[in-house]
């Protein structure tokens, strides 16, 4: 949606667009205004959702630029909607008037980048620890992992020590003999005590 946003507020700079005439709306729309517009039929809804993004297309581009036009020159919501309530992609064009290398191309986010797939990997040694990055590259923690007998694994915001890993394996003991009785573990790598 900001690159809707900002792609509508490129198509109404310049002299061409005086804005609001009143000042009580906004001479640009921001996302807020869109959603509203979208809600109450001005604009269509969105062309698919990626999660939990919308997917916004020239169409949408077209139809907020007009409206923000129509608004310019002192028309109501009412007014417009009557007038562009299903119109076609070419009447948007000449209400909206916006420069063509604004209209063209995906108005969506990229998609997403992969995420890691550390759960897929295990540490070599099976009492040893190893840090592994968890998150979106944007904010990424790592944690230290502690293989223990069995398959477990303990996640620690901090590295331990090769004394704190023997420490930790001899605390879970009680844990793992838990784990074993309920079948959650590795049968063949934990024997209980």
């Amino acid at each position: 949606m900001d690159e809707l946003v900002r792609r509508a507020a490129a198509a109404l700079a310049g002299p061409a667009y005086p804005g609001s005439p009143n000042g009580r709306v906004r001479d640009v729309p921001d996302r807020r205004t869109v959603r509203w517009y979208v809600t109450i039929g001005l604009v269509d809804r969105p062309a698919a959702m990626r999660g939990r993004t919308a997917l916004y297309g020239a169409r949408h581009l077209l139809q907020i630029v007009a409206v923000k036009r129509r608004q310019a020159q002192g028309q109501s919501l009412a007014e417009i909607q009557a007038e562009l309530s299903g119109a076609t992609d070419d009447a948007l064009r000449q209400v909206a008037a916006v420069p063509d290398g604004l209209v063209g191309g995906e108005l969506a986010p990229p998609p997403p980048a992969a995420r890691s797939r550390f759960w897929t990997h295990r540490p070599a040694d099976r009492t040893s620890s190893a840090a592994i990055a968890v998150g979106a590259a944007d904010s990424v923690t790592v944690l230290a992992a502690v293989r223990l007998p069995g398959g477990a694994v303990v996640l620690l915001p901090n590295r331990p020590g090769d004394d704190d890993v023997a420490a930790i394996e001899a605390a879970a003991r009680p844990l793992l003999d838990l784990l074993a009785d309920r079948g959650l573990l590795e049968s063949e790598e934990w024997s209980p005590s």
